[in-house]
C-alpha cells in the first residue's frame, strides 16, 4: 500500500493499467484528449506489477485496472470516470488537481 501511496502523490493524475486493456487505452486516450498528462503504470510490464494489483483490489478496485487517482485519491475504474465526464464533474476534478489549467 505504501508503494502505491507513494506513486500518486507524485502526479496529479495517476492511471494504473495494463498493455493489453482496451478499457484502459480508452480511459487514458479520455485524459489525453483532456490535455492531461496522466502517470501511467503499465502493471504487467512493471517488476512489481502483481503486488501493486493486489493493493489496489483491496482498495476496492475491482477489476484492478483501470484504478485512476487524481489529487492523490482513488476516483475509481472506468465506470467511475466515464460517469464523471458524462455529469461534467471529471473536468473540475482535474482542474482542483492542478491537472488542467483552462
Amino acid at each position: 500500500m505504501d508503494r502505491v501511496a507513494k506513486l500518486v502523490s507524485q502526479k496529479a493524475v495517476v492511471i494504473f493499467s495494463k498493455s493489453s486493456c482496451g478499457i484502459c487505452h480508452a480511459i487514458k486516450r479520455l485524459f489525453y484528449e483532456f490535455g492531461v498528462a496522466p502517470a501511467i503504470y503499465e502493471l504487467d510490464e512493471e517488476l512489481r506489477g502483481k503486488e501493486i494489483e493486489w493493493c489496489l483490489m483491496r482498495l476496492g478496485c475491482n477489476p484492478s485496472v483501470p484504478a485512476v487517482f487524481i489529487g492523490g485519491k482513488f476516483v475509481g475504474s472506468a465506470n467511475t470516470v466515464i460517469t464523471l465526464h458524462l455529469n461534467g464533474s471529471l473536468k473540475k476534478k482535474l482542474r482542483d488537481a492542478g491537472a488542467l489549467w483552462l
